[in-house]
């Protein structure tokens, strides 16, 4: 099962956290490379904190996060059983191994299971544990000891980050992570995208590989900007390409560049995009429709650190950091034969998820006003606000384009507002949008018969005046001339309703 790739893939892995210092993100990459690794559908991690013997647990299932609860029997069970026996346990069926006899693993549908204690100088420090191998396969007993020595590789680090960041370099906080990356265009506040910018920041203090994996749409080169930005190659060149944008017939050119002559139409030397990021950071966006006869050669520039440009016998070193980028699913091209197995594991090593918008919900009043300042300047507007109505129905839409759906359809919203409007409301909403508004409920709660009249004004009320403060910032005045009544009537009603900002 081992091979050179997969044992270049653990160096990589230890270079990736020697420069890590935050604990979570630590474990976030532990779990995401051993699942990639060993091709498992679900990596559990517990950690026990020496002293105090709480624990610590972070959950990663591929596809499906936040099913925690769900595992939280079989990580019980399966770690109890490598702390008492200290000895890393494989398992091809794990409902009919007898070791396991009279344990009731629920509805979990699990099956083959590998997993290994963590051990640091003698003491049992946690357990790692892979659940299922993909496509309904069966873990290789060999893999356990793979595991194993993952194991080895990553438990100093698990100790030595804990150390680092209670007292030399913690991690910023979160107020001042916000800000560092607004200054990119990054913008938000939800759960998931400060999940984001905390991979972010450690992907920047890290000269290796990363791919990006999200929907388009989901602003995947702003983020490899933002890295590039607060990396030690900031002063570099950062180049972008599109690989889906250039026709194949070009593609090698574009990135290889060419000689004098090398075919017809080349009139003069050529330098390409590999060559002209040396020292810099070179983003491939949309890897996936690379060709497959490109990838080969890309491959060998992973491997040899150099190129040959069309027409020339003669190579050239080049130093350059790659972050890819891909809204299609890698492994499932790979199933296909149209992507390169070997070349998914070489990009595969800093991997980074960027949300979609409907995981970010709390975000869209964020983005929304970010989009309409930047659009009413340039078409010198004085646009300034969403009527409510616009706001409850950009946050409940699924956006299936995501970020740039939103923008486009602001920009769009800006275009048809009068010179003299400085609150967008539904009157000048295309057709095409309003009949959308029309069938987006503001609440399901909305078309609930079994509260009293008053009670249900109030509700809703409620509803829209909190919407209408976080829109603006807790800014009451501004929240006051968005819904269009006297700041003295959204006192009162404020007062009234119960309606203050939660810390």
């Amino acid at each position: 099962m081992q091979n050179d790739s997969q044992w270049q893939r653990l160096i990589d892995l230890a270079t990736i956290l020697s420069q890590q210092n935050d604990f979570q993100e630590i474990l976030r990459v532990v779990a995401k490379q051993a699942v990639s690794l060993l091709q498992a559908e679900t990596a559990l991690i517990l950690m026990i904190n020496p002293r105090t013997r709480d624990t610590v647990k972070t959950v990663l299932r591929e596809g499906q996060p936040g099913d925690e609860r769900k595992f939280k029997t079989v990580q019980n069970q399966i770690s109890g059983w490598l702390m008492q026996n200290q000895q890393p346990l494989w398992s091809a069926e794990v409902k009919h191994d007898t070791r396991f006899n009279g344990v009731t693993f629920g509805d979990v549908p699990v099956k083959s299971v590998i997993g290994v204690p963590l051990r640091l100088e003698g003491a049992l420090v946690g357990t790692l544990i892979l659940l299922n191998k993909n496509h309904g396969g069966v873990f290789a007993e060999d893999e356990a000891a793979y595991l194993e020595k993952l194991a080895v590789i990553v438990t100093p680090y698990l100790r030595n980050v804990q150390k680092i960041a209670e007292y030399f370099n913690t991690p910023l906080p979160e107020a001042a992570l916000l800000a560092k990356y607004e200054q990119t265009g990054l913008l938000g506040k939800s759960p998931k995208f400060i999940e984001m910018l905390q991979a972010i920041e450690a992907a920047a203090r890290c000269d290796v590989r990363v791919l990006l994996e999200g929907q388009t749409g989901t602003g995947k080169e702003l983020v490899a900007r933002a890295i590039h930005q607060f990396s030690s190659r900031n002063h570099q060149p950062f180049i972008a390409i599109d690989c889906g944008a250039i026709p194949a017939n070009l593609l090698e050119s574009e990135l290889f560049g060419h000689v004098k002559g090398a075919f017809t139409g080349a009139m003069k030397d050529r330098k390409g995009l590999l060559e002209a990021a040396h020292h810099g950071t070179l983003f491939m966006d949309e890897i996936a429709n690379l060709p497959i006869e490109m990838q080969a050669k890309f491959m060998r520039v992973l491997q040899e650190s150099e190129i040959r440009p069309l027409g020339s016998n003669q190579t050239r070193r080049i130093d350059v950091r790659f972050i890819t980028a891909s809204s299609q699913p890698l492994h499932k091209l790979i199933e296909q034969g149209k992507f390169r197995e070997d070349l998914f594991y070489r990009l595969h090593v800093y991997p980074i998820s960027l949300p979609s918008l409907r995981e970010r919900q709390p975000d869209i009043p964020l983005l929304a006003e970010h989009f309409l300042h930047k659009f009413a300047r340039q078409q010198q507007k004085p646009a300034e606000s969403f009527s409510v109505a616009i706001l409850e129905y950009m946050k409940h839409r699924l956006w299936e384009g995501n970020i740039r759906q939103l923008e486009n359809l602001i920009e769009r919203l800006v275009t048809l507002a009068p010179p003299e409007m400085k609150i967008l409301d539904a009157a000048i909403l295309p057709p095409d949008i309003k009949k959308d508004l029309q069938r987006t409920p503001i609440s399901t709660e909305e078309s609930s018969l079994d509260k009293a009249l008053p009670n249900r004004v109030a509700e809703f009320e409620t509803r829209l005046i909190r919407l209408a403060l976080e829109a603006n910032e807790w800014n009451q005045s501004q929240a006051a001339r968005q819904l269009r009544v006297p700041v003295q009537t959204l006192h009162y009603k404020m007062n009234k309703l119960g309606i203050a900002k939660m810390e």
